[in-house]
């Protein structure tokens, strides 16, 4: 168990005696709302002089508390089936003090509906007899992103409430390093969450060979995301830019209300149909004359099959109208999506549709339409992928399907005026890194030149 040392400020627990002195430290981070007192009124706000005297008079009440060691933080989290009042019993406390406190957190939360698995920091100071129950000097627990309720002792005793709340603000930020070890844990070290990392996967699926990259090798990620006064991330936004191999990608929300990627020319990065429908599966049929694994006949193999594992996603390859989601003959369960132009694709042998999916449903490009199965007259689980051009099959390797959309007029001036936004804060970045690692430091020529 940790001792607790009331000398050195914290957020997670109101220390011993000196809980009105470590509220005071913690209203320097913290923006104090909808403060409840169970006990004697609040005192007004103070100066730093008055802090500093304060904290001294409790630093030297928590060292004194007659007949108890100094206090300690316990950790507790509540387990499956157990009243909030019994996990705060498992500190050490009294019951009659487990029951007080409990009854004064009932004024900022819900007390009886508690979660398993919740947690929360008790300060108790033991008895210097070792014999009996030990103090509950303070208790904290957050209760939301930004929010936390601290319960606290004062001077004469009683128990104090106390709601604290960060501000929230929301901010565009850069995540940019150098690949080492995985793109994932290269990414986590500079801040991206596993969701930004994956769209930035996912964008780069169609532009670059994930098996290429080296050790060394530069990446900047802009993101959106809420953060505390303290500096934690609450919620993470969406992909604004992502950089990687020399390929650069801007999200851009078009008047219409539909959000594409365009490279810095203003070039929607994906054309009309995915190149492949599904990540990270590599192809082990092709389109064309084969003999068939089942029937044992040469006949016409008219998609690409896919190898993947059972419920593998399976990505619409382009914009269009739901068609078919049905069982078909030897196609097992079988998907069919309307384009635009006389184009069609069709998805075979999934396990099962995505739910809610119907036909004469309207889906995007890159939306998980079902999942890869083994239904029909299939070997083993795998995704069969067909193209149709006015009403025929063609090979989907190398169709010549339309370009993607390049924007022009109004939408490629904001689309300017967004990009430039973009590179001015990684530029910034960049700068700042720089700066704090000196001119030895292993930067990005694209990030240095912008």
């Amino acid at each position: 168990m940790q001792e607790f040392d009331p000398r050195r400020p914290s957020f997670r627990f109101a220390p011993a005696a000196a809980g009105v002195g470590a509220l005071a430290v913690a209203l320097l981070a913290w923006k104090l709302t909808s403060p409840q007192d169970l006990g004697p009124a609040a005192p007004p706000p103070l100066d730093p002089a008055a802090i500093a005297a304060l904290q001294h008079q409790a630093f030297a009440a928590a060292e004194a508390q007659p007949g108890f060691a100094r206090p300690e933080s316990v950790e507790v989290k509540v387990r499956p089936g157990e009243t909030f009042e019994a996990a705060v019993r498992r500190a050490g406390v009294a019951p009659e003090e487990a029951r007080q406190a409990v009854q004064t957190l009932g004024g900022a939360m819900d007390v009886v509906n508690i979660k398993a698995g919740m947690k929360f920091d008790a300060a108790v100071a033991k008895p210097e007899s070792e014999q009996g129950p030990a103090r509950l000097i303070g208790l904290s627990l957050r209760t939301g992103p930004a929010r936390a309720i601290t319960l606290s002792r004062s001077f004469d005793g009683a128990l104090r409430l106390r709601a604290l709340e960060e501000e929230v603000r929301e901010e565009l930020t850069v995540a940019d390093g150098e690949i080492q070890g995985s793109l994932y844990q290269s990414a986590a070290k500079q801040g991206a969450t596993p969701q930004i990392t994956g769209q930035m996967v996912k964008l780069f699926s169609h532009k670059v060979d994930f098996r290429e990259i080296q050790p060394g090798d530069p990446f900047v990620l802009v993101f959106g995301r809420k953060v505390t006064e303290s500096g934690r991330t609450v919620e993470t936004g969406e992909l604004e830019y992502a950089e990687l191999k020399g390929q650069r990608f801007y999200r851009f929300e078009r008047p219409g209300g539909g959000v594409e990627f365009f490279d810095e020319n203003g070039k929607n990065i994906k054309g009309f149909l995915l190149r492949t429908p599904i990540d990270g599966a590599r192809m082990t049929s092709r389109f064309g004359m084969r003999r068939h694994p089942i029937s044992g006949y040469n006949r016409m193999h008219q998609g690409i099959d896919f190898g993947a594992g059972t419920g593998t996603p399976v990505y619409a390859a382009g914009d269009g109208v739901l068609v078919e989601a049905r069982r078909w003959g030897g196609y097992g369960n079988w998907v069919r999506v309307r384009h635009s132009n006389g184009w069609e694709t069709g998805y075979a042998h999934l396990s099962r549709f995505a739910k809610g999916l119907k036909p004469g449903q309207r889906v995007r490009q890159g939306q998980v339409i079902a999942y890869v199965g083994s239904t029909g007259a299939s070997t083993g689980p795998h995704l069969h992928y067909e193209v149709w051009k006015n009403g025929s099959r063609i090979n989907p390797v190398g169709a010549k399907v339309p370009q993607g959309t390049v924007l022009a007029g109004a939408e490629l001036a904001a689309f300017k005026a967004k990009k430039a936004q973009i590179e001015r804060l990684v530029a910034a970045k960049a700068e700042t890194r720089h700066l704090a690692q000196g001119p030895s430091a292993s930067l990005t020529k694209a990030s240095l030149q912008r």
